[in-house]
């Protein structure tokens, strides 16, 4: 594992038993998937590369757009293969649907898992079981620290 993949990780895991609160990004008051990797980012690098405006929970399906995989390539790098801990996972929760779910690999191998915000519950870690594999549409690395 990287040493940013180790910190991200770490971060992600601090956030646990925060509550889902749809656009939220604070550990312990709220988040939703991509408030808890924004507030990863926020530990690795200080600020955030960009000002995420207002979103619903259908993200953007009407329209059609991967929004969220367009963000995650212009700040993230693509990872081809398998996961280490600390890279963002990308997911598609419908077959013919946007990706709008965001993750953290935790741990792999035999019983991997990873880190989220799932709506109704709150940010933890759950097993990267084969639904959740099959969803996977993208892999990403947050970049190395300067």
């Amino acid at each position: 594992m990287s040493g940013v993949g180790e910190a991200a990780l770490a971060e992600a895991r601090r956030w646990i038993g925060t509550p889902y609160v749809h656009q939220c990004s604070a550990r312990g008051a709220g988040a939703d998937c991509l408030g808890l990797v924004r507030g990863v980012w926020r530990a690795l690098y200080g600020t955030e590369p960009e000002t995420v405006p207002p979103y619903t929970p259908d993200w953007s399906e009407p329209q059609r757009e991967e929004r969220l995989w367009r963000a995650a390539v212009a700040h993230l790098a693509p990872v081809a293969g398998n996961a280490a801990p600390g890279d963002v996972l990308l997911f598609r929760m419908r077959r013919m649907g946007v990706a709008k779910h965001l993750g953290i690999a935790a741990c792999t191998g035999a019983a991997p898992t990873f880190v989220h915000a799932y709506s109704g519950h709150a940010v933890m870690e759950s097993p990267l079981s084969t639904p959740w594999k099959r969803r996977i549409v993208a892999r990403f690395r947050f970049p190395e620290r300067g």
